[in-house]
């Protein structure tokens, strides 16, 4: 005998459609109407509808506690009370405190799927069939592991839940539709419940069993209830197979993005008691990378100061000749471009940052007997917040790099410095040589050499928002604004961002653009670029307007100045290079520019570059002091 079976009982987030059901067909048009809409606003506008979505699943969770404790009477009750309890609790947590819950959305997705997952593995265990427990174990251990896997990636589990939630409820309003037009056409005044009773697997396992006392059709086909529960039990163990791969898929994927990230050996974490003493070697150990040919390289830990003047602690590579001539050597001091701000992002932790590929004109300053000095910054490789384009921060720890390395054993330097810099080392450089008669008076800066400078951070900051954004913009602006906002008091990162946006704002400054998790970075950028600029104030503008003014180097200098860049520059516009030397002239500096056709930001510290040769015999002169050209300026 055929059993009857089991009607599905409501469970999980299946409530929310049978509240509707047996409703007037007008009802479903209205609600169903509703719900597309809210899908697709969903979907097209993550941010724009985020705390909409907060609301969503904050009331999810509540229908889902709701729906549990009504679940099958055989489920023991303390099950459905204690889990259908915690989705209650959670959901109207979320709900009370919407204005914290819309920064803590990722976390609070992760605790649900957790939650949800806890739940299935006790049904797999307590009730059903055989594929209704294989599949209730995996859908299960899948919610936990996308569980953990949202805590990680916190910025892309927004837009992801957004896709989910939004597919969701379009799926619903579009059936509630169809049902409401079914019967419109039919006549009816009420929509009936819709699900047949359907028969567990038991039985399609039983069939071989009973298939003598199983009454067949005239054709001699078996009654097409059990064959759909044969197919409806296939179905399941095939889901839970898609649901296996996808599972392991994202810890693959997970895996393989953590591994390409930098690790932050031991060497940068500084002991418990430092010298108080700015420029004081902590520590020093060989580089492991790749090192030029004919020099030793050393990575050192030093103390500092950091961009509002209390005690930090940086690390550097100091690039020592092995036959240098007689005497102190003069030191170059190398201030890096943008390589992120996350610890992780220092280049003395990068295999090539001792090459001419980094460093540009390397093998000739080693030839020339040159002491080649390049920090990371406080708050890369050491622990501490990041000085991206944060004046003093940046040139205190290029200084005190110097005066460190002279406690180097075997390594005697001269006074006579140079500044280099590219990028965001222009602008390091040229704190570099302003601060360094106060800050290390014993050390002689007798020129700066500045490429692709980005030297005014007020002017860049209202040329890169001038325009279209995109994703890389995207994620350079985070690089600004949160380093700002952790250094300074009076900069709110809230006031310059969409809400609820800075878990995504945040997670972008975690990655660095050599590593793949920066994917991760672009695909949240690209996604939210769709609905809304993450950013929603002017950076020029309010506290943060002040202080990047205030870190836009002014002089004087009093020394030499080289500058170059590429009329091709896609990261800051020519034009601002040649009106930040225009300024430099009108101030009386000494001033020596190049533009290059068809440079990029980049062309002019790679080997081939024409500017290498400039460079180097530029830099060699000012150690000498030769009577060379050194002011392009007009005549004043």
């Amino acid at each position: 005998m055929i059993r009857e079976a089991r009607r599905p009982l409501p469970a999980g987030w299946s409530v929310v459609p049978r509240l509707v059901r047996g409703a007037p067909p007008f009802v479903l048009v209205l609600v169903g109407a509703l719900a597309l809409l809210v899908g697709l606003l969903i979907i097209t506008r993550p941010l724009t509808s985020l705390v909409l979505l907060t609301v969503y699943v904050g009331l999810s969770a509540v229908f889902s506690g709701v729906a549990r404790m009504l679940s099958a009477p055989e489920t023991p009750l303390w099950s459905r009370l204690a889990f259908g309890a915690a989705w209650i609790a959670l959901g109207l947590a979320i709900l009370l405190g919407l204005g914290r819950t819309l920064e803590l959305l990722p976390e609070i997705i992760a605790l649900l799927l957790v939650l949800g997952g806890l739940a299935s593995l006790w049904d797999a265990v307590s009730r059903g069939s055989v594929s209704e427990r294989v599949l209730a174990a995996v859908w299960g251990g899948s919610q936990i592991a996308f569980g953990v896997l949202s805590y990680a990636w916190p910025d892309v589990t927004v837009l992801v839940a957004a896709v989910i939630f939004g597919l969701r409820t379009i799926v619903f309003g579009a059936t509630l539709l169809v049902r409401a037009v079914r019967a419109f056409v039919e006549g009816r005044r009420s929509v009936p419940a819709t699900g047949r009773p359907v028969e567990d697997d038991a039985d399609a396992d039983a069939a071989p069993r009973a298939a003598a006392s199983v009454p067949r059709s005239g054709t001699g086909r078996r009654p097409p209830g059990r064959a759909r529960a044969a197919w409806l039990a296939t179905g399941r163990y095939a889901l839970s197979g898609l649901l296996i791969a996808l599972a392991v898929g994202g810890w693959w994927a997970n895996s393989w993005l953590e591994d390409g990230a930098q690790v932050v050996d031991a060497f940068y974490d500084p002991p418990a008691v430092v010298p108080y003493d700015h420029g004081r070697l902590i520590r020093v150990d060989d580089f492991a990378g790749q090192k030029p040919a004919g020099a030793d390289v050393h990575r050192i830990l030093y103390t500092t100061r950091d961009a509002v003047g209390q005690p930090a602690v940086a690390s550097a590579l100091v690039i020592v000749p092995h036959d240098p001539p007689p005497g102190p050597r003069p030191v170059v001091v190398w201030n890096h471009g943008t390589t992120g701000v996350a610890r992780g992002c220092a280049p003395s932790l990068r295999d090539a940052s001792a090459t001419k590929w980094a460093i540009p004109g390397l093998d000739q300053a080693v030839a020339n007997g040159w002491v080649v000095v390049a920090s990371d910054y406080s708050g890369q490789g050491a622990p501490g917040v990041f000085p991206y384009l944060i004046g003093r921060g940046e040139a205190r720890s290029s200084l005190d790099a110097v005066i460190a390395a002279r406690e180097l054993d075997g390594v005697t330097l001269s006074g006579r410095t140079v500044a280099w810099g590219h990028s965001q080392g222009g602008h390091a450089a040229l704190w570099t040589s302003q601060i360094a008669a106060e800050y290390a008076p014993d050390l002689d800066v007798r020129g700066t050499a500045l490429l692709a400078p980005a030297a005014e951070p007020v002017e860049l900051a209202e040329e890169l928002t001038s325009g279209g954004g995109n994703a890389l913009l995207t994620i350079l602006i985070s690089w600004v604004l949160v380093p700002y906002a952790d250094t300074y008091d009076d900069v709110d990162l809230a006031r310059y961002i969409a809400p609820g946006s800075e878990a995504i704002v945040r997670e972008m400054t975690q990655r660095c653009p050599s590593e793949p998790g920066v994917i991760v970075s672009v695909a949240a950028a690209l996604g939210v670029s769709e609905d809304r600029p993450l950013y929603v104030g002017d950076l020029a503008t309010g506290a943060l307007g002040r202080r990047l003014e205030e870190n836009t180097p002014a002089g004087p200098w009093g020394q030499p100045f080289l500058i170059a860049w590429g009329d091709a520059d896609e990261v800051i516009p020519p034009h601002l290079q040649r009106r930040f030397v225009d300024r430099l002239c009108a101030q009386g500096e000494q001033v020596r520019s190049l533009e290059y056709a068809g440079y990029d930001h980049l062309q002019t510290l790679l080997p081939g570059s024409h500017f290498v040769p400039v460079l180097i015999d530029w830099t060699a002169a000012r150690f000498g002091r030769a009577d060379t050209h050194v002011d392009d300026c007009p005549a004043r």
